[in-house]
């Protein structure tokens, strides 16, 4: 009989900053064209060149001299999806869902041959 104990992990995703452990808030970029940080609401996964900041780490944000930080700020009682998150996901869904579409037979022509026309160019098969 097992007698251990069961550690849950957390599956939230963490502070970019290495000493931090809090959760993650909001998700930072670079724009190196621009010379621009963009600060956001936390991405819906995590990008290998987006960092992820906790709150406290988002409000001590700082660049470097001569780049403009943008702070875009989401809307806190939002925790989901968005409605446009859900309708993305629904017509998805739904493509995936069609039915592959049925290979059509050409009619045979006035010469029991089949035909494929393509406007006003007709292939003919030789027997």
């Amino acid at each position: 009989m097992w007698t251990g104990t069961v550690t849950l992990v957390s599956l939230a995703r963490r502070c970019s900053r290495s000493p931090c452990g809090r959760p993650a808030v909001n998700t930072l970029t670079y724009v190196y064209a621009d010379s621009t940080a963009v600060l956001g609401p936390l991405a819906t996964y995590a990008e290998p060149h987006a960092y992820d900041l906790c709150a406290i780490h988002s409000e001590r944000l700082s660049a470097p001299r001569g780049w403009e930080v943008i702070r875009l700020q989401g809307d806190p009682r939002e925790t989901g999806p968005s409605g446009d998150d859900l309708l993305a996901l629904a017509d998805a869904v739904r493509e995936a869902a069609r039915p592959a579409p049925v290979a059509r037979v050409a009619p045979e022509d006035e010469t029991g041959h089949e035909s494929t026309r393509r406007g006003h160019l007709r292939v003919l098969t030789s027997d």
